[in-house]
């Protein structure tokens, strides 16, 4: 059976080697994966909802992870893109260093699907081998199925 991540996930919506470096630019980077998206009724609204929120307070969960969300009427349904960094994003104002970043929108009518999206991953990001499994993805397939493996034994 298909756990809650597998719809989220397109290897199309994923960036294995960011080029940003700095916050505001890697949001950009990895955001931009989803302009099209057809559950993205208005990118441009989505995007600026995105960056209201993440200098409304930290969205890094630590272990060099961060989770930019927003909770918009500019999506339809729960969509998710994904930056890696081999050199790390500095989050400036929280002082932390990031190498994965999911980037999550989702409607206002759903908050419940938010909650166990972000459940799901922070159980995920829990345990160090699936970091480390993420890390070392080889293709976007690959992290799709490391992610789903780690789903799978929660």
């Amino acid at each position: 059976m298909a756990g809650l991540l597998h719809n989220l996930l397109d290897p199309a919506r994923i960036v294995l080697s960011m080029q940003s470096t700095r916050r505001t630019s890697a949001l950009n980077e990895v955001a931009r994966r989803l302009d099209g998206h057809p559950s993205v009724i208005n990118y441009a609204g989505f995007y600026q909802e995105l960056l209201a929120r993440d200098r409304l307070d930290t969205t890094c969960l630590g272990n060099e992870i961060a989770l930019p969300h927003a909770r918009t009427e500019h999506v339809g349904e729960l969509v998710l893109a994904i930056g890696r960094s081999r050199a790390g994003v500095s989050f400036e104002k929280d002082n932390q260093l990031v190498r994965l970043l999911f980037v999550l929108g989702t409607p206002k009518s759903n908050p419940m699907g938010y909650l166990q999206v972000v459940s799901t991953l922070c159980k995920i990001f829990k345990d160090p081998a699936n970091r480390e499994a993420l890390l070392a993805a080889d293709t976007t397939e690959a992290f799709v199925e490391a992610l789903l493996v780690a789903e799978g034994k929660l």
